[in-house]
């Protein structure tokens, strides 16, 4: 496996009313090309914190983040994030909001009739562009998040940061999102690193888990090489031996781990 983006010793310290708090400590990560990467662990173990680190949003007080043989060290197109809360902007339509993202990463590398089939596609693939015209008061929550999907992808990123993308929806529109995704990431192999706290979505999705252990010095647990064929089917797995005992490790992880801490 050829490394791709790496996380080597990062440690984040945060001063919190002039006391230091060590986030993280010495967390390593390898991921290559193409891999579906989902980070897991209770609140408050780094999560996020990690995100932002690959992000750019934060600098890791130790160590680093190479990104294609290159450091880490700012926000850029290259890693584009979808919030939890899909941070669309309320007065731009839906259409619109994807735009905003492709003119800033594209402007003058594309002319504006290929900057519109750009983002029509894009659109296509979350299955949106019947209401390409809405804003987002006018659209569910779901058809929200796959805008912020949609508009993360139109930036063509090396790394998609999903953070709890479907944590603020109900069951079946969950379920047909990550579907979406499951879709998406076999069309145009991306590389993926997702924050969940649902494991049967972390199996589900991804090719690693990765479990962080409690904070604070929260760092990388056990990593979890999820080896069920693809394309997967949820109904299918249901009652596979294999991703059973996939479910039953993480668990035993999360279980374990908060254990410990009481």
């Amino acid at each position: 496996m050829q490394t791709y983006l790496e996380l080597s010793n990062v440690g984040i310290e945060f001063n919190t009313n002039n006391v230091p708090f060590k986030a993280l400590d010495q967390v390593n990560l390898k991921v290559a090309k193409g891999e579906y990467i989902s980070l897991i662990g209770h609140s408050g173990c780094g999560k996020s914190t990690i995100l932002n680190i690959v992000a750019g949003l934060y600098q890791a007080t130790e160590g680093g983040v190479i990104l294609e043989g290159r450091q880490v060290d700012s926000p850029s197109p290259d890693r584009a994030v979808v919030f939890q809360n899909h941070a669309l902007l309320p007065w731009l339509t839906v259409y619109e909001n994807v735009a905003l993202a492709v003119k800033q990463v594209f402007k003058g590398k594309k002319s504006r009739a290929e900057m519109h089939d750009w983002i029509t596609h894009n659109l296509e693939l979350v299955h949106m562009t019947e209401a390409k015209d809405k804003r987002p008061h006018e659209i569910s929550g779901g058809m929200k998040q796959r805008v912020g999907i949609a508009r993360g992808l139109a930036m063509e990123p090396k790394v998609l940061l999903m953070d709890e993308p479907f944590g603020a929806l109900d069951a079946l529109t969950r379920a047909h999102l990550q579907e979406e995704v499951m879709r998406i990431h076999s069309a145009l192999n991306n590389t993926v690193i997702m924050i969940t706290h649902d494991v049967d979505e972390a199996v589900l999705l991804s090719d690693k888990i990765v479990m962080l252990t409690v904070g604070p010095l929260a760092t990388v647990g056990e990593v979890l090489h999820v080896e069920l064929p693809r394309p997967r089917d949820r109904l299918a797995l249901a009652n596979d031996a294999d991703y059973n005992n996939y479910r039953q490790a993480v668990l035993r992880f999360l279980y374990d781990g908060h254990q410990a801490t009481h």
